[in-house]
């Protein structure tokens, strides 16, 4: 049976620096969980004070129900892989694979049975007596996976580990990350700023800021339900709109965002906490979320189009309402043709169940 991990209240102090503000969750056992965030965040060092290179402040972490206070990285049932991978260049593939074996004084003959396993695992067949430089970018990841699951570690922690590799190499990595978790059944901890991969490969997301967990959550909880100001403009694109809330009602939350009309998003329970009446606030709208409407609609306003961008599939309109800049993304059915009139205006808008209003908090930057 695999392992949960429990961060139960945990601080991270460095002299007068707070790196981790009391994270508390437990990741369960099998589940592919990563801590989703910008540099300096605190994400890193959650995963230090997990694989025992880092003690906690203040607060305990458990795995399996054992209190890991005291317990050293090489006694605890993890591994880890760096964000450079620490191959060995001088090594076989195999080597480098079983070399966590050698360590542990196995004998020569089953660290290269073991090796040669996992190398059927990965899609490696018959490639141990290669060097490391022999193979790409994206064999040398699978390697180094391998080499952490020699041991058979109850977690696998993960760095950063597909940052080096190019867009569509780690696209592809994403989805055998994913499928290696799925066949292997392990607890994997993945650290990211990336957040394609998080939200592709996870089962749960923990969105980080300033030493702070945000939210945890499925991702389309994430994407679609953010808890905060933070985690609604850092996930994906969003246009936030600044403003006052002027009613509340069955209908939904009413809100002045200085373009003239009121707009209305409709009420989640689920969506973190709801600014009151005569609160500031912001409205969430993502550029998918808006689209043309015909003047006087319901929840739409005046727009004119600044710039537009092509990108294939998609045509991403540049908008300036009033004082906003905002983004809309149009799927590209090929007809081609301009959304807006011969004088750059149009009116554009939104359903009220896919905006979000939250309490005016801290925004990501740019």
């Amino acid at each position: 049976m695999t392992k949960e991990v429990s961060l139960d209240h945990v601080w991270v102090e460095f002299e007068n620096f707070v790196a981790v503000e009391d994270a508390n969750l437990t990741i369960a056992g099998g589940e592919f969980f990563s801590f989703l965030g910008p540099s300096g965040c605190g994400k890193t060092t959650l995963l230090r004070c997990i694989s025992g290179f880092q003690e906690p402040t203040l607060g305990r972490i458990r795995i399996g129900n054992h209190d890991m206070k005291g317990v050293g990285p090489n006694r605890r049932p993890t591994a880890l892989i760096f964000q450079n991978l620490a191959l060995f260049p001088l090594r076989s593939v195999a080597d480098n694979i079983a070399f966590p074996l050698e360590v542990r004084g196995v004998e020569k003959r089953e660290r290269r049975r073991r090796a040669d396993e996992l190398l059927e695992m990965i899609a490696l067949p018959g490639q141990g007596d290669k060097r490391i430089d022999e193979l790409s970018g994206g064999q040398k990841q699978r390697v180094a996976i391998a080499r952490a699951l020699a041991v058979k570690p109850d977690i696998l922690l993960l760095d950063e580990p597909l940052s080096a590799l190019d867009l569509k190499l780690r696209q592809h990595m994403r989805t055998e990350l994913r499928a290696i978790q799925k066949q292997v059944g392990l607890t994997f901890i993945y650290i990211t700023h990336d957040q394609g991969e998080a939200l592709t490969m996870s089962d749960r997301v923990a969105v980080m800021s300033r030493g702070k967990i945000q939210q945890v959550a499925d991702s389309r909880t994430i994407y679609d339900r953010p808890a905060t100001s933070f985690v609604a403009s850092f996930v994906g694109e969003n246009n936030a709109f600044a403003g006052t809330v002027l009613a509340k009602d069955g209908q939904g939350i009413t809100i002045d965002a200085g373009l003239g009309v009121p707009l209305v998003a409709a009420l989640r329970a689920d969506s973190g906490v709801t600014p009151a009446v005569g609160e500031p606030c912001h409205l969430f709208i993502r550029p998918e979320a808006l689209v043309p409407m015909t003047s006087g609609s319901p929840n739409s306003f005046e727009a004119r189009l600044v710039k537009e961008e092509f990108e294939g599939h998609m045509r991403h309109l540049l908008l300036q309402a009033g004082e906003h800049q905002l983004r809309m993304s149009l799927v590209n059915n090929g007809l081609g043709g301009s959304v807006a009139g011969a004088d750059g205006r149009l009116t554009v808008g939104f359903v009220p169940e896919l905006a979000v209003a939250l309490p005016l908090g801290l925004l990501a930057s740019a």
